[in-house]
């Protein structure tokens, strides 16, 4: 489970936030249009103790009254009160039934009973309220003790009676309204966090920087489909080829030696992996080595993925003959390479899908032609298989200066990740870092293209390219 503050989750899960609060005020609304109108009204009654006139007498008289009002109220409630206004008002409830509609209390310190009555009818609940507390007058004066000459000692007197109500008591729309709002709130933060918690795909560099201490080269966009696979080149001035050309940069900063040691020798020969397919590794590869052509730089791009290639139909360009022929023996790898573009990127693509790749990519003929190829390019970009599928990129990190791992931000888990890089360096693999795909991002505030000129098509539609509806990686 991931631990975020606060805020990074909800930048990260605002739409579940907005979602679940918008549902809490709609549910709000739809309780107040739907919810049983009911009105209420209070009536109140005065209890008293007929005692002597002397203010010993008056006091415990009071006392007395104080002392049993709470019993008092609780007689509203029984059938001896309720029956009586069964009868007077014509009802077609039982007393338990109407007893549901009455609350007695008694304020705090007072003698006074109070009575509130709740119906649908505001005439009604006043007219309930009146009658019940008349007949619990007539009930307590009538089993309250009397004196000598056969009078009740409690006398009852009714100081407020009901009035007709003039707005309902319920449902509280502002309150209903409120009440929804917050619930919603609260329940979006909560699922927020859940969310999050339970989200185990890598999605930003703080998630790469808990699974490992390489870094991140190099964070991603995805981009509309109609700019092509080729962002750099169909739409140079985007903010995913800027971010292409920014990975470009970080790579040219790291220097790769023997077990890893810094020195001044670049790493010439790249090759760009990934934990699962289809994470875009073809693409990353395809791009990344267009952007170093575009610096000038003699650069090759190797199909090596000999399980499912994909850059010959990324660059739209033969790719029957290439990396598996020349292997082979049946070609000279000058005879097959192709020039692509406009950077002038060569390509050698992957050839005839063979049986076992793998025992072809360890074989001393790769070894050579990599030998060959350093002496030729300034860089060479080698696109491979996945690594936990199949043992083909782990071969091939024998035989190049570093290794490229692409994560995509909408697909790869963090376990996923963690394994592909600890089976690359049980084999002693030079990883150079990570490669954030997919990455979901403001891109305004990546955005500092040039103002294109009046015959130039601007690439707008490009700079707002964080649309999840983006074309799919290939690789």
């Amino acid at each position: 489970m991931n631990t975020r503050g606060a805020l990074h989750v909800l930048r990260r899960r605002w739409t579940a936030v907005l979602a679940t609060t918008v549902v809490g005020l709609l549910g709000g609304l739809v309780y107040s249009a739907t919810a049983p109108v009911t009105h209420e009204a209070t009536a109140g009654a005065f209890f008293s103790l007929v005692s002597g006139s002397s203010a010993s007498d008056l006091v415990q008289g009071s006392t007395y009254a104080q002392n049993q009002v709470e019993s008092f109220a609780q007689l509203a409630r029984t059938p001896e009160v309720l029956q009586p206004v069964i009868d007077e008002l014509g009802l077609a409830a039982t007393p338990a039934q109407l007893a549901a509609q009455i609350e007695p209390t008694v304020p705090t310190g007072t003698v006074i009973v109070q009575v509130t009555a709740t119906d649908e009818s505001a005439e009604r609940s006043a007219a309930l309220a009146n009658a019940v507390i008349i007949s619990l007058s007539d009930v307590v004066e009538r089993i309250a003790p009397k004196d000598e000459g056969g009078r009740s000692t409690v006398v009852a007197t009714t100081v407020a009676p009901a009035e007709v109500p003039t707005a309902p008591a319920s449902p509280d729309v502002p309150l209903a309204v409120v009440a929804g709002l917050v619930l919603g709130l609260l329940a979006g933060f909560a699922l927020a966090w859940l969310l999050e918690a339970f989200d185990t795909r890598v999605r930003d560099a703080e998630v790469v920087a808990e699974l490992t201490d390489l870094p991140v080269v190099g964070s991603l966009p995805a981009w509309p489909a109609d700019s092509g696979q080729v962002v750099v080149t169909a739409a140079p001035h985007s903010p995913a080829a800027e971010s292409f050309r920014q990975l470009r940069t970080n790579l040219e900063f790291l220097r790769v030696g023997e077990g890893g040691v810094l020195d001044e020798g670049r790493a010439q020969v790249l090759a760009v992996t990934s934990a699962l397919s289809g994470e875009g590794k073809s693409t990353v590869s395809v791009n990344l080595a267009a952007t170093l052509a575009e610096t000038g730089a003699r650069v090759l791009l190797v199909d090596a993925d000999l399980r499912r290639p994909a850059v010959a139909g990324v660059l739209g360009i033969e790719g029957g003959v290439g990396l598996t022929t020349v292997l082979a023996g049946q070609a000279d790898v000058e005879d097959v390479v192709q020039e692509w573009g406009p950077v002038g990127l060569h390509v050698l693509p992957s050839g005839a899908v063979p049986p076992n790749p793998a025992e072809l990519l360890s074989s001393p003929a790769m070894r050579a032609l990599m030998a060959r190829l350093r002496g030729t390019y300034q860089y060479v970009v080698v696109d491979t298989t996945p690594v936990l599928p199949v043992a083909d990129a782990t071969v091939l990190s024998r035989v190049v200066d570093g290794m490229i791992v692409v994560a995509n931000a909408r697909r790869v888990r963090r376990r996923q990740v963690g394994q592909t890089l600890a089976g690359l360096a049980q084999v002693s693999a030079r990883v150079l870092g990570v490669v954030l795909n997919q990455v979901r991002r403001d891109e305004e505030a990546y955005s500092y293209a040039r103002t294109p000129s009046a015959a130039e098509p601007a690439d707008g539609a490009l700079q707002a390219s964080a649309d999840p509806v983006a074309r799919q990686p290939v690789g």
